[in-house]
This record gives C-alpha cells, sequence and structure tokens, in this order.
C-alpha cells in the first residue's frame, strides 16, 4: 500500500498553494528542515500527481476581460454520447474558464470571462450554441467576488 502524505507534506502543500514561487530552501527554513528533504519531498508529491502544475494567477480586469458570466446548460437529451461530445466542444472554447459536469436540475456549470456584455452575446450567438443538444441555457453575471480561493483547506 502506497504511503500517504504525512503532516509535513500538508505543510509544505500549505505553503505551496500561498505561493508557489517559494523555493526549497525558504520552505525548509519556514519548517525549520534543510532544503534536500523538502526538495526530495516536493518531488514525490509531483510523482504522486498530489501537485499537478505550477500556475501564475492573473488579475483578470487588467487583461481586459473584467465580465465573469455564469452559465448554466441543460441538454435535451442525456445519453452518454450527447454528453461526451458537449464536454469535448466546450474545451475548445478559450472564453471557458471552468466547466463542471452536474447532478440535478442543470446539466452543466460553466464559468466565462469576456471583455464585455457584447462579447458575452457574440460568445453565446456564435461559439456556445453551434453546439447540438442544448436545451436551455440560463446566464447570471457577477457583480462582485466576494471571495476567491485556489487553495484547498488541508
Amino acid at each position: 500500500m502506497e504511503q500517504m502524505i504525512d503532516e509535513t507534506d500538508l505543510k509544505i502543500l500549505q505553503i505551496l498553494q500561498k505561493d508557489a514561487k517559494k523555493t526549497t530552501k525558504e520552505i525548509a527554513q519556514e519548517l525549520n528542515l534543510t532544503a534536500s528533504p523538502i526538495y526530495e519531498r516536493i518531488r514525490k508529491l509531483e510523482k504522486k500527481g498530489i501537485i499537478k502544475k505550477y500556475v501564475a494567477l492573473l488579475d483578470q480586469s487588467k487583461l481586459n476581460i473584467p465580465v465573469t458570466a455564469i452559465c448554466l446548460v441543460s441538454q435535451r437529451y442525456h445519453n452518454e454520447g450527447f454528453i461526451e461530445k458537449f464536454e469535448e466542444q466546450i474545451k475548445d472554447l478559450n472564453e471557458v474558464q471552468e466547466c463542471y459536469h452536474m447532478a440535478g436540475k442543470v446539466d452543466f456549470f460553466l464559468k466565462i470571462n469576456v471583455k464585455s456584455l457584447p462579447d458575452y452575446h457574440n460568445f453565446i450567438r456564435t461559439k456556445l450554441s453551434k453546439i447540438s443538444n442544448i436545451g436551455v441555457l440560463e446566464s447570471y453575471f457577477v457583480l462582485k467576488k466576494v471571495t476567491v480561493s485556489t487553495e484547498y483547506a488541508i
């Protein structure tokens, strides 16, 4: 049986979730350890797939994509082929930042970022509506981000 992660691994993950640019040496100092075992632990966490990748979080307003829309999609037909086709097609739409297949009344939850409401309208008209089998599409617009986090409570 594969060894579970321990308290030190959890602390390393918490540190990296807050700042993935921290060096092995900085993490080691924070945990009162030496750099070599921290480096090995991080490599092991990467190898196990617990750390999937490192990214930069960007400020969308400074990139001129200030409008965030939440789009709820219900499909007409719910067989596996239609679901898989939708999932594959949605991955090709750059405006879609997140897509979740849901249980309940709504089949898919989409988080979409665009420059303006006219751009959102154009996205719906020329891209999203071209995907077959969409029955109902509801749009909601974010007025204010109250809390946003990429960190897991571990």
